[in-house]
């Protein structure tokens, strides 16, 4: 998702101008709504088809209580390849542990190839970042910040935003961890008024939500997922192509 994580960045201090002047209500994510799936989806930029992504929802339990494994491949074309794995507490919605991999296929970026590797532990993020640029220097950056109770990846903006607490009209704020910038910024989301879409994979109703720069369209019954994703300004979207069971169980 580095389409999405690169816009997400790009579009920090827009979505922390971006709250409507109606009074806003915290932003909580409810994991225990996940549905073990596996989706697929096809990108578009400006109306052509332009790559694919897998996103799949895992359940597994320890002797610490029962985690959602989140994975996702893409490859957005000719531009850049992503791989991404997430693992949330089940119960809390809380961030337990980031791994993205990022590719970079067009030639005109000095850098290659971006990396994190990130847990919480103790109340604080920990681990590194890694860059590899074009000359094959490696950059290692390590990592120890401390992590706000409500805080989350930046990345819940996309993945878990079915689960967020959303009703039409809403306004949610929340706090977001950027896993390659080191900083926490507001993550809002706004709901809009549901509608239906058609995409490859079917007709839904739905309920869009704004959120960094990206309008998602979310099934408000089970499973929850999105099915639909778009710019604001309309260049880039991506459209549910199919789903099934999830190609494997959690490790």
């Amino acid at each position: 998702m580095r389409w999405l994580s690169f816009l997400l960045l790009a579009n920090g201090t827009a979505a922390a101008q971006s709250t409507p002047g109606r009074a806003a209500k915290p932003l909580h994510f409810d994991f225990t709504l996940v549905a073990p799936i596996r989706d697929s989806f096809v990108f578009h930029v400006r109306g052509e088809e332009r790559g694919w992504a897998v996103w799949q929802y895992e359940l597994r339990s320890d002797e610490m209580g029962q985690e959602v494994l989140y994975t996702a491949t893409s490859e957005l074309r000719p531009v850049e390849a992503e791989s991404l794995r997430i693992v949330v507490n089940r119960q809390t919605g809380a961030p337990v542990a980031s791994y993205q991999r990022l590719d970079f296929i067009a030639p005109g970026s000095d850098t290659v190839q971006l990396e994190h590797t990130l847990d919480v532990r103790r109340g604080a993020v920990t681990g590194r970042r890694r860059a590899r640029t074009r000359s094959g220097e490696v950059r290692m950056t390590p990592v120890n910040t401390p992590l706000p109770a409500d805080a989350v990846w930046s990345n819940y903006a996309f993945f878990a935003a079915p689960l967020a607490n959303a009703a039409p009209g809403d306004s949610l704020v929340g706090r977001a961890y950027g896993e390659f910038v080191d900083s926490l910024r507001p993550l809002v989301v706004v709901a809009e008024t549901p509608t239906s879409v058609t995409v490859p994979a079917g007709r839904y109703d739905v309920l869009p939500l704004k959120a960094a720069g990206f309008r998602l369209f979310v099934t408000r019954t089970a499973p929850r997922r999105v099915v639909k994703g778009e710019t604001l300004d309309g260049v880039f979207d991506f459209e549910l192509a199919g789903s099934g069971p999830p190609a494997r169980p959690g490790p």
